[in-house]
C-alpha cells in the first residue's frame, strides 16, 4: 500500500482539492448564460440551481458507506471524471429539466468527491503528524480563483461557452490521470457503523458548517446574476464575483494551517539559561549545594548567585508536572508574556523553554 505521509501522496490530495474547486467556479460563469438560454425567471432558476444542492447531499451521505467500504480512491477518481463529463451539459441543456438533471449529477459528482478527499486528507494528516488540513482546503479555494480566471478570460475572447467548458473539462481530466496512481488505497472499514447520526459538538460542527456553506452557495449561484443584472460587468465577466470570494477563502484557508499548529500540543522540557548556559532542575539542585556555584560561560568561570538559583529551582519545580504546551503558549513563555520572572527572552533570556 502507499505510504501516506509522502509528496506524492500529499500532491494528490491538494489537486484533488484543486480539481473541485476548479469544477465549481466554472459553472459560476455559465448561470447568466442558462437564465437567459433557458428564458426563465429567478424563482423557476433558483429551484433548478437547488437541484446541484440536492445532488451534492444525497451524494455525501452515500459516500460515507461508499468510503468505508471500497475506500476513498476510486469515488474520488469517479467524482473528478464525472464533474469532467456533466460540466460540459451544463453549457447546452435547453430546458429546466435537462438543466435540473445535469446540476444534479455534476452536484452529486462534487458531493462524493468532496467527502471522499475529505476523508483521504484526514489520513494523510494524521500520517505527517503535522497539521495540513486548513491548506488542503485552501486549494480548493485557489482551484475556484483559478476556475474563475480561466473561465472569464476564454468567455472575453468570446470562444463561448461549450468550448470553454470543454477546454475545462479537458484539464480537469487530466488532473484525475494525475490523481489516480498517488492516491492511497485503503481497505474496507471495520469494527464501526457505515452511517453515524451526528450528535453534541459534532452536531454544532455540522449546523456552523451549514451557514458557511449558505454563504458560498448564495455567491457561487447568485453572484453572477446579481453582477451582470445591475450592468456592473457584461455575462462574460460574470464569475468576477465568485473569484473575489475566493481570493477570500484562499488567504484565510492558508493561514488555517499555521493558527491550528498554534494550538496543537507539544512536548516540552523546562530550563534556566544564565548568562548562555543551559541548566536543567537536576544541575541548578546540584550547584545549589555547592559553596560556590560556578559555570563556564564563553571560556570563563562564572560563579552564580545561590538567591537566583533557589528562585530558579522554584521556578521549574511549579512546571514540572506541565509536560505539554501549546505553540501559541511556548511562544508566550519565550517572548516573556506569562509574567514570571524566568520567563525570558528565548536562549539569550533568563529563561528558555524548548519543545522536542
Amino acid at each position: 500500500m502507499i505510504s501516506a505521509d509522502r509528496p506524492a501522496t500529499r500532491l494528490a490530495t491538494r489537486l484533488a482539492f484543486l480539481v473541485a474547486g476548479f469544477g465549481v467556479a466554472c459553472w459560476a460563469p455559465l448561470i447568466p448564460y442558462a437564465k437567459a438560454r433557458l428564458a426563465v425567471d429567478d424563482g423557476v432558476l433558483g429551484v433548478l440551481l437547488l437541484c446541484l444542492g440536492i445532488g451534492s447531499v444525497i451524494a455525501m451521505l452515500m459516500t460515507g458507506v461508499l468510503s468505508a467500504r471500497f475506500g476513498c480512491k476510486p469515488i474520488i477518481i469517479g467524482g473528478a471524471i464525472g464533474m469532467a463529463v456533466f460540466l460540459p451539459l451544463l453549457a447546452v441543456v435547453s430546458t429546466p429539466l435537462t438543466l435540473g438533471v445535469a446540476l444534479f449529477l455534476f452536484g452529486g459528482s462534487l458531493g462524493s468527491l468532496d467527502v471522499a478527499m475529505n476523508i483521504h486528507a484526514v489520513e494523510v494528516e494524521k500520517a505527517s503528524d503535522r497539521p495540513l488540513m486548513s491548506g488542503f482546503h485552501g486549494l480548493f479555494s485557489v482551484g475556484g480563483f483559478i476556475g474563475s480566471v480561466f473561465a472569464i478570460f476564454l468567455l472575453s475572447v468570446q470562444l463561448g461557452p461549450l468550448p470553454t467548458m470543454l477546454a475545462a473539462s479537458a484539464l480537469m481530466l487530466l488532473a484525475a490521470l494525475i490523481i489516480a496512481p498517488r492516491l492511497l488505497t485503503t481497505t474496507a472499514a471495520e469494527g464501526g457503523p457505515l452511517f453515524a447520526v451526528p450528535r453534541g459538538f459534532v452536531l454544532l460542527l455540522a449546523v456552523l458548517t451549514a451557514i458557511v456553506f449558505l454563504a458560498e452557495g448564495a455567491v457561487l449561484d447568485w453572484g453572477a446574476l446579481y453582477l451582470t443584472g445591475a450592468g456592473l460587468v457584461g455575462a462574460e465577466h460574470g464569475g468576477m464575483g465568485y473569484m473575489v470570494f475566493s481570493i477570500a477563502m484562499t488567504v484565510m484557508r492558508l493561514a488555517g494551517d499555521a493558527v491550528v499548529g498554534a494550538q496543537q500540543l507539544s512536548n516540552v522540557r523546562w530550563s534556566v539559561v544564565f548568562d548562555d548556559v543551559e541548566l536543567t532542575a537536576e544541575q541548578i539542585a546540584r550547584l545549589a549545594d555547592e559553596a560556590r556555584p560556578l559555570v563556564q560561560s564563553r571560556g570563563r568561570w562564572v560563579e552564580l548567585d545561590k538567591i537566583d538559583l533557589k528562585a530558579a529551582a522554584a521556578a521549574l519545580a511549579e512546571r514540572a508536572d506541565q509536560t505539554k504546551l501549546t505553540g501559541a503558549e511556548i511562544l508566550r513563555y519565550s517572548v516573556g508574556l506569562e509574567g514570571h520572572p524566568l520567563a525570558g527572552r528565548g536562549p539569550v533570556g533568563l529563561a528558555e523553554i524548548a519543545a522536542h
